[in-house]
């Protein structure tokens, strides 16, 4: 199955605590590559997180977003420490004494000194479990975006790899009438060189010019791999990288072909393989 890497997720929850927005946003990345934004009182659920996206994903670049909105009413708690504020007290009042000219000692500096006030810690294990199943919501509709971005892809692989086909098959059925052609050529220059034809010589020049312009084996590798690919395309797995294996070894097969060449007709072939197999390579980077 084709998985495209790009996509975008987005979930709302409500928890007693206020509400949750998860957000997933994924590129193409040669591996698995998240990061995550979280809020402190979710910070722990990190692992957890990850876990899910290994069990889901192979590969990508996974920017997760997680906000938690309070509702209004949750106003923090405070607590002092009347016994330090206490005796921060009495410690300024004794300083004082001692000065010429002291200064006046109010409630917020006494609040102000460390371990007089602290806010009272709140219970967010509630939020975490409903983090944790919004998360994994998320996560399957991301999975499903990015296969139905995948399978937009299918057509134009499989437009691509027709056009392949054709061209390999054109420049097979091709391939005797040129060496004919060659053959011809040869036996012109030799009359227009009013060099006297030798038959073994013919049948030596044609040898090593058939040899040299071989391009059958280059061809059956280029069907073989244009069939891979198609079968791969079918896959229930990540097949980005198989992908990507498979347009290098086209693309070696296109440039021999090219290099090989004893015709126009089959250099332009050669160079219309090339296009096609960058097309899809530039398609298949975006691939899982």
């Amino acid at each position: 199955m084709i998985r495209s890497m790009t996509a975008f997720a987005r979930r709302d929850a409500q928890d007693t605590q206020g509400t949750l927005t998860c957000e997933i946003r994924t590129v193409n990345h040669r591996y698995l590559d998240p990061s995550f934004r979280l809020p402190d009182a979710l910070r722990e659920l990190e692992n957890p997180f990850r876990e899910e996206l290994r069990k889901q994903l192979r590969r990508g670049k996974v920017d997760v977003s997680i906000r938690l909105q309070s509702h209004e009413t949750d106003i923090p708690g405070f607590e002092i420490n009347e016994e330090v504020a206490q005796a921060v007290n009495d410690a300024a009042n004794h300083v004082n004494r001692m000065l010429d000219n002291p200064a006046h000692i109010n409630a917020l500096d006494i609040l102000r000194w460390p371990g007089v006030l602290s806010v009272r810690e709140q219970d967010y294990s509630s939020a975490r479990e409903s983090a944790l199943e919004l998360f994994r919501e998320t996560v399957a509709e991301l999975v499903e975006v990015r296969a139905r971005e995948g399978e937009r892809l299918r057509p134009v692989f499989e437009e691509r790899l027709a056009r392949m086909s054709e061209l390999v098959a054109t420049v097979r059925e091709a391939l005797p009438g040129l060496l004919e052609a060659q053959e011809a050529q040869l036996h012109e220059r030799f009359r227009k060189a009013s060099v006297e034809l030798d038959p073994e010589r013919i049948a030596q020049e044609m040898v090593m010019l058939a040899q040299k312009t071989d391009v059958a084996e280059e061809l059956d590798r280029l069907e073989a791999h244009i069939s891979e690919v198609a079968d791969t395309l079918g896959r229930d797995e990540a097949i980005g990288r198989r992908l990507d294996f498979l347009m290098q070894e086209l693309n070696r097969e296109a440039n021999t072909l090219s290099s090989k060449s004893i015709d126009a007709a089959v250099t332009r072939a050669a160079v219309d393989l090339k296009v096609l197999i960058e097309q899809m390579r530039e398609q298949v980077q975006n691939i899982e």
